[in-house]
């Protein structure tokens, strides 16, 4: 009479137990060209961009030490976010070897960054260039400068960068982009 009869299950709904879903199903991924996706990788694109992160940092961070005083391992870190953002725009890269070649990249441009900023500190200290520093290097030095000048703060702040980079080199992908080449995979292999 007063009340009306409760439906305890709407029909619209198939479990009280499992929510309704807040999101559309599988985004539109017909409209995505998973082929034009692929082909815009580019390793070489990737190394070319790498290596003139490498140069153009250990210059920088040489200028910006010598004009301090100061040497800052940190900015090893800084180089792993840059190399990470470069790789990602020149590389455009979706696989394992966009992460693993920005990783390998930052290390090795974190000791060459510490042997310039170490040959520029001793450039100033003897009044030559820096240049003439780098020149001068024999395998007698080596030994020298990973005793003095390499610090287990260096390896860890390295290791650091390395993961940085590692992390920001893949390129982002929209949910149809991701779904699609997703899709792709699984019919391949």
């Amino acid at each position: 009479m007063f009340f009306a009869p409760i439906n305890p299950m709407p029909e619209n709904r198939k479990s009280i137990v499992r929510p309704p879903k807040r999101h559309r199903s599988a985004a539109n991924i017909d409209g995505v060209d998973v082929g034009k996706l692929i082909n815009e990788q580019s390793l070489r694109d990737a190394i070319a961009g790498g290596l003139i992160v490498v140069v153009l940092f250990s210059v920088l961070w040489a200028m910006l030490s010598t004009l301090i005083g100061q040497v800052f391992p940190w900015m090893t870190i800084v180089l792993g976010l840059v190399m990470g953002r470069v790789m990602r725009r020149a590389g455009k890269g979706l696989d394992w070897r966009f992460p693993a070649l920005a990783a390998a990249m930052t290390l090795a441009g974190a000791l060459v960054s510490n042997i310039v900023v170490s040959a520029a500190f001793s450039a100033e200290e003897l009044g030559v260039s820096t240049f003439e520093v780098l020149r001068a290097v024999t395998t007698m030095t080596w030994p020298v400068f990973f005793d003095e000048v390499v610090s287990a703060a260096d390896i860890i702040f390295g290791l650091f960068a390395a993961a940085v980079a590692a992390f920001f080199a893949k390129r982002p992908l929209s949910r149809s982009e991701y779904g699609a080449l997703r899709k792709r995979r699984e019919r391949s292999g």
